[in-house]
C-alpha cells in the first residue's frame, strides 16, 4: 500500500536511509562514501526540512505498519545561473527513492515513483530530475525502463 508521510514511520524511514547508503558504500569503488555516525539522523532531519520548504512530498510503501520503500521529491529553487541559462521550468527532483533490498524487483518502486510523477504533474512539474551515482547500475537500468533518460553528466577523476 502507498500512503502519504505519517510521522510515526519516522525510525523506519531512517533505517532505510542508512540501508541504502550502505548499499552506495558497498557498490563505490573509490571509497569516497563513508558511514558516519551521525548519518541517521541528520540526514533524515536534511531531506524533510527540505521537503518542507521545497514543496516536498514524502510517499512510503507499507506492509502490515512494516515500510518496505519510500520515495522523498521536492521542487528544485532555480538559482541565478539557471535563470540565466534555461527556460526554468517548475522542475521536481526525486532526492530518494529506496526499497528494502529483500524485496527488490517486486514492483514497488515503479509504484512509488508514478505516485510522485502524479504529485509533481499535479503542481505544474513540466520535467523531473534523479540524480544517480555511477557505479548505481541497478538503479540507472530501473530509471531508464520507467523512460528516465540521461540529460546531465558529471564526469571525475581521481587524483
Amino acid at each position: 500500500m502507498i500512503i502519504e508521510y505519517d510521522r510515526k514511520y519516522d525510525e523506519q524511514i531512517k533505517d532505510l536511509l542508512v540501508e541504502l547508503q550502505n548499499y552506495l558504500i558497498d557498490i563505490d569503488d573509490w571509497h569516497t562514501q563513508i558511514p558516519l555516525p551521525e548519518y541517521r539522523e541528520n540526514i533524515f532531519k536534511i531531506d524533510i526540512n527540505k521537503v518542507k520548504k521545497q514543496d516536498g512530498k514524502i510517499y512510503l510503501s507499507t506492509e502490515d505498519n512494516v515500510v518496505n520503500g519510500l520515495i522523498i521529491g521536492i521542487v528544485e529553487e532555480k538559482d541565478e545561473i539557471d535563470k540565466l541559462t534555461n527556460d526554468c521550468a517548475k522542475t521536481g527532483s526525486v532526492i530518494e527513492l529506496i526499497v528494502k533490498n529483500d524485496i527488490r524487483g517486486n514492483g514497488i518502486g515503479k509504484y512509488l515513483l508514478e505516485r510522485m510523477e502524479e504529485y509533481f504533474k499535479s503542481i505544474n512539474c513540466k520535467r523531473i530530475n534523479i540524480e544517480v551515482f555511477e557505479p548505481n547500475k541497478k538503479g540507472l537500468n530501473f530509471y531508464e525502463k520507467n523512460d528516465y533518460i540521461i540529460r546531465d553528466m558529471i564526469v571525475s577523476k581521481k587524483i
